[in-house]
This record gives C-alpha cells, sequence and structure tokens, in this order.
C-alpha cells in the first residue's frame, strides 16, 4: 500500500468510526498529540473520540459523506483536505429537518512506528442548509437567535444552541478567507518542516 492510499485509508476510518459508532476504530486513528478543532470541540484527539461516543450514546449521530481526499506529503508528514458534507436530523418546533453543512476537512498526519496517524483536525465551514424531511412541511426557527451566528454555519449552530452545546466564533469559514488562507499556509509550512523531535 502506498503512502496516499494509507493516508486516505486513515481518514475514511476515522470518519467511519465516528459515523457509525466504532470509536475504538476512531480512536486508532489519531496521533497520541493530535489536535481537533469544529464548531463544539477545541482539545485532543482522544478526548474528541470520548465525547463523541457519549453525543451517540444520547442519540447525536451526525453523518459525513465524503470526497475523495486530496493527499500532499513530505518524507513523515502529510496534509489532505477532504470537501465533506455533513447531516443531522433535529426537531425544530416539531417538525423534522436536515441541518445540511458543505465544508472541508483539513487533516494533518504524522507516520509514527510505520503507521500514519492524525495530528490535527480542522474544519473549514463554507455554507449550510436546513431541509424539511417531508416536503411542504416549515421547520419552526427563531430568526433572532439565527442573526447571532456567522452565515457558512449558522444552522449548524441554531442546531448547536438548540440542544445546548456551546459554540466558537473563531472557526474558519468562507466569511473570513483570510483566516482560512492562512490556515493553509500554516497547513503547507507544517508539511515541511523537520518534525521536532518528542
Amino acid at each position: 500500500m502506498n503512502d496516499t492510499t494509507e493516508i486516505t485509508q486513515v481518514i475514511l476510518k476515522e470518519r467511519q468510526g465516528r459515523d457509525r459508532g466504532w470509536f475504538d476504530q476512531e480512536g486508532s486513528c489519531f496521533h497520541p498529540h493530535s489536535r481537533v478543532r469544529i464548531t463544539w470541540f477545541d482539545g485532543s484527539g482522544a478526548e474528541f473520540v470520548e465525547l463523541s461516543r457519549e453525543s451517540f450514546a444520547e442519540g447525536l449521530r451526525p453523518s459525513h459523506r465524503l470526497s475523495p481526499p486530496v493527499v500532499h506529503s513530505a518524507g513523515d508528514r502529510a496534509m489532505a483536505e477532504v470537501p465533506a458534507e455533513i447531516s443531522i436530523v433535529q426537531s425544530f418546533g416539531g417538525v423534522d429537518a436536515y441541518v445540511i453543512s458543505c465544508t472541508r476537512l483539513l487533516y494533518r498526519l504524522e507516520r509514527i512506528e510505520g503507521s500514519w496517524k492524525i495530528s490535527s483536525l480542522d474544519c473549514v465551514y463554507d455554507r449550510d442548509t436546513l431541509v424539511p424531511v417531508v416536503f411542504g412541511t416549515s421547520p419552526k426557527i427563531d430568526t433572532e437567535i439565527l442573526a447571532r451566528f456567522r452565515r457558512p454555519f449558522m444552522y449548524l449552530a441554531y442546531h448547536l444552541h438548540e440542544i445546548g452545546k456551546s459554540l466558537r466564533d473563531d472557526l474558519y469559514g468562507s466569511d473570513r478567507p483570510e483566516q482560512v488562507d492562512e490556515l493553509y499556509e500554516v497547513a503547507f509550512g507544517w508539511l515541511h518542516q523537520a518534525p521536532a523531535t518528542r
């Protein structure tokens, strides 16, 4: 198996584990010193997996539809961008609807002891929407609350607000292209640095 294929499989297994509730599989994909930064979480990969396990047990089960990863590698480091669609069903005022978020997952990976592991996961939020499960029905939304949130992830943020989860405001989004450009510059810079000795 070549590096690109192995890296792709690590990413796919991490997301599969998240969606299917196979959290031991998901956890095995993360580097011991990993970091995850998404809407509702900023911390280690191990902590992310455990909190995801708890959310899954509570019935919060988003699904991820992935496009093929674009992989850049240099020695024992790699960076991969994965366009993704994240969806979750929730009742809004008694009307079920899909929150659908179009994002870019940006992974950094390192090879340790011959195996590729995820050292960081960042998400760039491009846009989202709300679609009723039953055509013709109208989810009930508080527009004043919705207006508090940034456009690239306003429905996802509304969903998190509704279930009582806090939301970070320093997220990467299409409304802040300079920050997104900086994220890519930092990631490519990291890719070509000599790994630090741990």
